[in-house]
């Protein structure tokens, strides 16, 4: 089995020399770690925008999503507000996350270079909208929201 993917140049400026570059924690990741420029807390419930000190500038073609670090998440309920947060291969400025604290009675502190997300570098495609009177049929059709059920078991009745 050949593995599928690749890399991609994508150009870094360091807005803060002191913090290292995006970097991939493992052989294989999907993610590269970014970090925080300041210390922030965040209390219960509390959101902040904290800047990585990088901008990008991505190929055509190509997003970066932000996405939650998972121990982050685990260890201390902190998540990406917008998850994943999209940056546009046109944007040029800082890269900011929108982190938030879940936990509902501990704050949690984060130091100057703690890694704070994930950016994962992926390909897209444009659209080309085009439309129609009416959409062609499909298996689920119109049913939306918590329409497969809870269980993927059927519940007995006693």
């Amino acid at each position: 089995m050949t593995p599928r993917g690749g890399t991609v140049d994508v150009l870094v400026t360091r807005l803060d020399d002191a913090l290292p570059l995006p970097a991939y924690a493992h052989p294989g990741d999907a993610g590269a770690d970014v970090m925080t420029t300041c210390d922030v807390t965040l209390p219960p419930g509390g959101r902040a925008v904290v800047p990585t000190g990088i901008a990008v500038a991505l190929p055509a073609g190509y997003v970066a999503l932000i996405h939650p670090r998972s121990g982050l998440a685990a260890k201390h309920g902190i998540t990406v507000v917008n998850a994943p947060g999209t940056v546009d291969a046109g944007y040029r400025g800082e890269i900011k996350v929108t982190l938030l604290n879940t936990d509902a009675t501990q704050p949690v502190a984060l130091r100057r270079g703690d890694r704070i997300a994930q950016m994962v570098i992926q390909r897209v495609e444009q659209a080309r909208f085009v439309e129609v009177n009416h959409l062609p049929g499909s298996d689920r059709g119109a049913d939306g929201f918590g329409s497969t059920g809870v269980s993927s078991q059927a519940e007995a009745i006693p």
